[in-house]
């Protein structure tokens, strides 16, 4: 395990980060509705419009980006649809909550998603009051992970030391600027093919099955600054 006392930062993803999709998975309702914007906007049918979907994602690294570039779509309409999801499904997560709180120093969310998504789920999970800010692509200026100029971008903006910084993602291509920044990486487990380490094995410097379990096995000195629960 890591030696908290090396760490003063702690970035989290948001989507399949900050929730486990084996609980609760958005992202079938996120793709139905991010085809459903594609269908409308370009007058094209649905099959085509999923398969731009997962060529722009593969592609730009978010179907937003490929929009964009390509067919000048406003990023805010885009947003605001594919983010209008039902959460009623998704448990609270005290225990996550209570293992975050123990990190000693800041603790941020850096997400390609947009701030309202992001403040709707932290809400729903009970981890809002736990977080520093909330870095989106908006801030990002839309240039989405795992494009090294927006990981620049987040640590200007925030005056982070990335040697002092910790990242956890579920998209394991996403740890690679991370790592080569010099933060520690930690990649969250989940079976969706695309988010697999493959590859990018140097990157990922840890690896945590379930987010909580893994926050929670640090070895915290017993003292009254950082005292587990």
């Amino acid at each position: 395990m890591i030696d908290p006392s090396r760490f003063d930062c702690w970035i989290f993803d948001l989507d399949n980060t900050l929730y486990d999709p084996r609980d609760c998975d958005l992202f079938p309702e996120m793709n139905l509705r991010m085809t459903e914007f594609i269908t409308t906007v370009l007058g094209i049918g649905e099959a085509e419009a999923d398969a731009l979907r997962v060529d722009y994602t593969t592609r730009y690294g978010t179907t937003l980006t490929g929009l964009m570039v390509e067919h000048d779509v406003d990023p805010d309409d885009f947003l605001r649809d594919a983010h209008d999801l039902d959460l009623s499904a998704m448990p609270t997560g005290e225990r996550l909550a209570e293992a975050i709180a123990r990190l000693p120093g800041r603790r941020l969310v850096h997400t390609n998603a947009s701030r309202e998504h992001a403040e709707r789920v932290l809400a729903r999970r009970g981890l809002a009051h736990l977080f520093e800010d909330i870095f989106d692509l908006a801030a990002a200026d839309y240039v989405p992970k795992p494009n090294r100029i927006g990981y620049l971008r987040f640590l200007q903006v925030h005056g982070i030391e990335p040697g002092r910084a910790v990242m956890f993602e579920d998209m394991a291509r996403n740890l690679v600027p991370a790592a080569s920044l010099g933060m520690t990486t930690v990649w969250v487990r989940t079976e969706r093919p695309s988010a697999q380490v493959g590859e990018h094995g140097t990157s990922v410097h840890h690896t945590a099955d379930r987010l909580e379990d893994w926050l929670r096995s640090i070895p915290f000195r017993r003292d009254a600054r950082n005292r587990p629960p």
